[in-house]
């Protein structure tokens, strides 16, 4: 994941140096693209942050820019600006996962505490990214039957249920039951289902 920077999107040359400006003053990185054909020109996976981006563009709107990201199922948090006649669409784009919208014309506080609400969730939506990307791994490691019985015993089932329902002695189910705690590194059965839910195996 890179380093957090700010991504203003408009077609506005005034307004974008106002804003590179205005962020830049406030100790934040900056880069700043004409248009979201430009952004996507140079966007990568990886990148994490916030965009700033303009609803009414010329070309690929800014409504059209946040459903391509959403698609390459980019971390960037995105905060939407708009004219008094793009409410519709700026709650449109809140309903879509934008963070925030600001209505022009906009005061300077108001852009700031976009931004900051924006970083902070990018950075929990990256935490939380890189947790279950670490979780992935361990379940990689996890054969088939430990697999079986880890969705049995999230599911709240018993050694002795499950060692009849997959027709294996209870001391196979303990040893099966000890190894899986190791490879997904969990001391007792509530870490277990809350790293299981976290990886959206959610108990049956």
């Amino acid at each position: 994941m890179s380093d957090p920077r700010i991504y203003v999107v408009d077609d506005d040359d005034a307004i974008r140096a106002g804003l590179r400006a205005l962020l830049e003053t406030n100790g934040h990185t900056v880069e700043d693209f004409d248009s979201a054909e430009a952004f996507l020109e140079n966007h990568s996976p990886d990148r994490s942050g916030c965009l700033l981006v303009d609803i009414r563009m010329p070309g690929l709107s800014g409504l059209e820019l946040q459903a391509k990201l959403a698609v390459e199922k980019s971390h960037l948090s995105v905060i939407v600006v708009s004219g008094h006649g793009d409410i519709p669409a700026a709650i449109k784009a809140m309903g879509a996962g934008a963070v925030d919208f600001i209505e022009k014309p906009y005061a300077a506080e108001t852009v700031l505490a976009a931004i900051e609400r924006g970083l902070d969730i990018n950075q929990r939506v990256a935490q939380e990214a890189a947790q279950a990307e670490d979780i992935k791994l361990r379940l990689e490691r996890l054969t088939k039957r430990e697999y079986e019985v880890m969705e049995q015993l999230v599911a709240g089932v018993s050694n002795k249920v499950v060692a009849r329902a997959l027709d294996i002695s209870p001391r196979t189910v303990e040893i099966h039951r000890a190894r899986i705690f190791d490879k997904m590194q969990c001391q007792n059965l509530a870490e277990l289902i809350r790293v299981t839910l976290t990886a959206g195996i959610l108990p049956q």
